[in-house]
C-alpha cells in the first residue's frame, strides 16, 4: 500500500487482479466448475489481467488465451503465464512469444473455454461479438468492458456474468483497508489483506448471488440492489453527513 500512509509496494495494484480470480473461482463453483480445471481465456495484461491469469494458474486452471492491444497468444495446452510475463517486460509484447500461437481480440472472444475475464478496456463485448463467446462464465475484470445489450443477450443464454462492479472491487477494497489501518495506527501484513480482501469479496459475492436468486435477476441487477439497500440503510441510520 502505497498511498501516503502505510508502504506496501504493489499490493493495491495486485488487489484487483487478486479480486476477479476470487469472483471466477466464486462463479465457478456456483456453476458446479471446478476452477482448478476450467479453461480461462484473458482480454488485458495490465495489472488486472495479468494478476489474475498469473492467480488462475498457479491455482490448477488452464489459461489457455491472452490478449492486449496488441495482439495475443493462444495454447491449447496452456499458457505458462510467468514466461509471458517475463517475455512482456523484456519485449513490451506479447508478439513473438515462443509458448503460443498469434491470438487476435476477435479470437480470443470465441475461444471454446469454461471462463472468459474481459480486462481491458470498456465496450469490448457488444452486439455485434456477443454471438461468439462460448465460455459459461465472464468475470468483467475492466470497468464496463459489456455494453448493455450484450449482457442482456449473454444473461439470455444462460451465461453466468460476474459485473465489474463485483468483480474487479479488489482494489478498491485494499484501499479501504489502506484507509482503515492509517486510521488506528495498525499495520497489517500482506497475507492478512488477502486474508480480510477474500472475506470481504465471498461475503459480497454470496449476498448478490443470493439476491439474483431471490428476485429473479441478473447478477448486476443485483449488485445494484444491494448496494442501493445497503447505502439506504447507512443513511437512515447515520444522517446524510455523519
Amino acid at each position: 500500500l502505497e498511498q501516503g500512509g502505510y508502504v506496501q509496494p504493489g499490493l493495491v495494484g495486485d488487489a484487483a487482479g487478486r479480486g476477479v480470480m476470487i469472483a471466477a473461482r466464486e462463479a465457478a463453483r456456483h456453476v458446479g466448475l471446478d476452477i482448478t480445471r476450467a479453461t480461462v481465456a484473458v482480454q488485458g495484461f495490465g495489472n488486472v489481467g495479468s494478476v489474475s491469469a498469473l492467480l488462475l494458474a498457479r491455482g490448477g486452471a488452464k489459461v489457455v488465451g491472452i490478449t492486449d492491444a496488441a495482439g495475443g497468444v493462444a495454447n491449447e495446452a496452456g499458457l505458462d503465464v510467468p514466461a509471458l510475463l517475463e517475455w512482456t517486460g523484456r519485449h513490451g509484447t506479447m508478439r513473438g512469444f515462443p509458448g503460443g500461437e498469434p491470438l487476435t481480440n476477435p479470437q480470443l472472444f470465441g475461444l471454446d473455454v469454461d471462463v472468459l475475464i474481459p480486462a481491458a478496456l470498456e465496450n469490448q463485448i457488444t452486439v455485434e461479438n456477443v454471438g461468439d463467446i462460448r465460455a459459461r462464465i465472464v468475470v468483467e475484470g475492466a470497468n464496463g468492458p459489456t455494453t448493455p445489450l450484450a449482457h442482456r443477450r449473454l444473461h439470455e443464454r444462460g451465461i453466468f456474468v460476474v459485473p465489474d462492479i463485483l468483480a474487479n472491487a479488489g482494489g478498491v477494497i485494499t484501499s479501504y483497508f489502506e484507509w482503515v489501518q492509517d486510521r488506528h495506527g495498525y499495520f497489517w501484513e500482506e497475507a492478512e489483506v488477502n486474508v480480510r480482501l477474500e472475506q470481504k469479496l465471498c461475503a459480497a459475492f454470496g449476498a448478490v448471488l443470493a439476491t439474483a436468486e431471490r428476485h429473479g435477476v441478473d447478477m448486476r441487477t443485483a449488485a445494484y440492489m444491494v448496494a442501493i439497500d445497503r447505502v439506504g440503510t447507512v443513511t437512515r441510520m447515520r444522517g446524510m453527513y455523519a
